[in-house]
């Protein structure tokens, strides 16, 4: 268990920390889009297209980006509500599909005339892009693309296209990204991810039991991939002079057509090294932006957020993609996370030489990690978990005169009881004091989430056996939601910077919140 870096320890990190603890919370999950198109089929029609993102210094940086060129088959997951697909967005439409579905996906070239053509490519699949015999698209290095044109950027007439076709042979995350001219587009931002969920009939899964924002309920089709709730992080970086390069020259090339419409213009040839990207990202978005809620309307561009909450013992799937150029060593605290897979490959023992899951399973294999080292195009799925086990006192905040039970299962953990207030309980812990003495509340940079207690949550009636630090003047009561926030971020210092400013970048903050805290990822 690493250190409980909750709130009031981020006050040494300046003002701005200490008021995205204050903050009020807003929830993440994986959203994205379906393309069910008949059984075991999934249709997908997106576009390229220029926009611009917003960063937190106030910048708004010319990009590129995938979208949705008509409204999909539909979102999930199916309990969130306002998900939204526009025709551009950054990271690209997260594509939901099944184990075994064919997956078509038309690209419609939207990109300016000076972009030149675009593609995708999917790797990890065997893509093909023949429709009814036809090669569809033109040659290009990696593969076939869609040329630029001259459209209409809202109906898409005259807009040139290619169409990718696979089947999605093994659940997991996998990224998707421009397979044309890569150091440019990319970097403005043509990536995205594609999600393959496992079938839900497998035997192997069959006692898992899903969320209700969950995609599923298992990573894979093994026992130990069973999980509560999901996140989803691409990471990614900008250097926003090469992407002022490109509007320079797509100006320039605009305004030359204007003059003569028969003039023709170079390829846009911005200058990608030397690399010296100022902007990084979780999902399209530095801190503190990554921590509004997805889909808010500050970021059109933006959908996607980063701000993980859960409750103690549940199962958390981190779903994490390098999308950049470079590697982002994405640091967690709290605990350690399991990973199961990289690039939808499952790990697993060879030789399990322990006792075999039922069914003779082999057990997982994958290392527990802190840092996820986001490799360049590489995805990772990891479980993490918190349950407070290591911080020697109890994090319920029971007394012995609460009469609280806590009954150990075999690995310490109350868990006979499901509905209990402090389900997931370490029984080692119960009733023990905390070792130190709590902060003075009237800190403003405690925060609402620590709300001036170590413990989950607070009882309003210390019968209850769950106390508390004074109130604070003109404090009608202490926050029954208080939790743990613990900071993930990249462990690169430059990167949780924005435009070289501390705090900002690749970072965002994991809630614990009380089992009594509902977390509606709808919100």
């Amino acid at each position: 268990m690493k250190h409980p870096n909750f709130c009031v320890h981020t006050a040494a990190l300046g003002a701005a920390v200490a008021a995205i603890c204050a903050a009020a919370p807003a929830w993440t999950a994986v959203p994205g889009i379906v393309g069910a198109n008949g059984p075991q089929t999934a249709a997908f029609l997106l576009d390229a297209a220029e926009g611009y993102s917003s960063q937190p210094d106030g910048a708004s940086v010319y990009s590129w980006g995938y979208g949705c060129a008509s409204a999909p088959t539909g979102y999930a997951p199916a309990a969130m509500t306002a998900i939204s697909c526009g025709t551009m967005q950054i990271p690209g439409p997260t594509l939901i599909v099944n184990e075994n579905d064919v997956v078509t996906v038309t690209l419609i070239n939207n990109l300016p005339v000076a972009a030149g053509p675009t593609s995708i490519l999917f790797p990890g699949f065997d893509v093909s892009t023949t429709v009814a015999g036809t090669q569809t698209g033109t040659a290009g290095v990696l593969t076939r693309e869609a040329p630029s044109s001259s459209c209409d950027p809202t109906t898409h007439v005259g807009c040139n296209t290619v169409t990718y076709t696979f089947t999605a042979k093994g659940p997991g995350t996998y990224a998707y990204y421009s397979g044309t001219q890569g150091d440019l587009q990319v970097e403005m931002g043509l990536y995205g991810a594609v999600i393959v969920l496992p079938n839900a009939t497998d035997a192997s899964i069959s006692s898992c039991k899903r969320g209700p924002f969950s995609l599923a309920a298992a990573a894979y089709k093994h026992p130990q991939s069973c999980y509560d709730r999901e996140y989803l992080f691409e990471l990614a970086e900008m250097q926003s002079s090469i992407h002022d390069e490109a509007l320079a020259q797509k100006q320039a090339c605009e305004g030359a057509i204007a003059a003569n419409p028969t003039a023709t213009c170079p390829l846009i040839s911005a200058k990608t090294e030397p690399y010296h990207p100022n902007y990084f990202l979780v999902n399209g978005r530095s801190m503190p932006d990554d921590m509004d809620a997805s889909f808010a309307p500050m970021y059109p561009q933006q959908p996607y957020n980063g701000n993980p909450h859960m409750h103690p013992n549940e199962l958390v799937l981190i779903r994490e993609i390098g999308q950049g150029r470079i590697q982002h060593p994405l640091h967690i605290h709290g605990n350690h996370a399991r990973v199961l897979a990289r690039d939808g490959n499952l790990l697993l023992a060879a030789n399990d030489k322990l006792s075999p899951l039922a069914g003779g399973v082999p057990r997982l294999a994958g290392p527990l990690i802190f840092t996820f080292p986001s490799v360049s195009g590489q995805a990772v799925d990891a479980i993490f978990t918190w349950t407070g086990k290591g911080l020697n006192w109890d994090v319920y905040g029971h007394t012995a005169a609460a009469n609280i039970p806590c009954v150990p299962d075999a690995n310490g953990y109350y868990t006979s009881m499901a509905g209990a207030p402090n389900y997931g309980e370490y029984c080692a812990d119960h009733n023990k004091t905390i070792p130190i003495t709590p902060p003075d509340p009237q800190i403003v940079a405690n925060g609402l989430w620590y709300g001036g207690t170590p413990y989950l949550g607070l009882s309003e009636s210390a019968a209850l056996g769950f106390p508390s630090t004074p109130l604070p003047p003109g404090t009608a009561k202490q926050n029954q939601s208080a939790g743990y926030a613990y900071m993930w971020h990249s462990h690169d210092e430059r990167e949780i910077t924005t435009n070289d400013v501390f705090p900002g970048g690749m970072m965002m903050m994991l809630v614990i919140d009380p089992p009594s805290a509902p977390i509606d990822e709808a919100k």
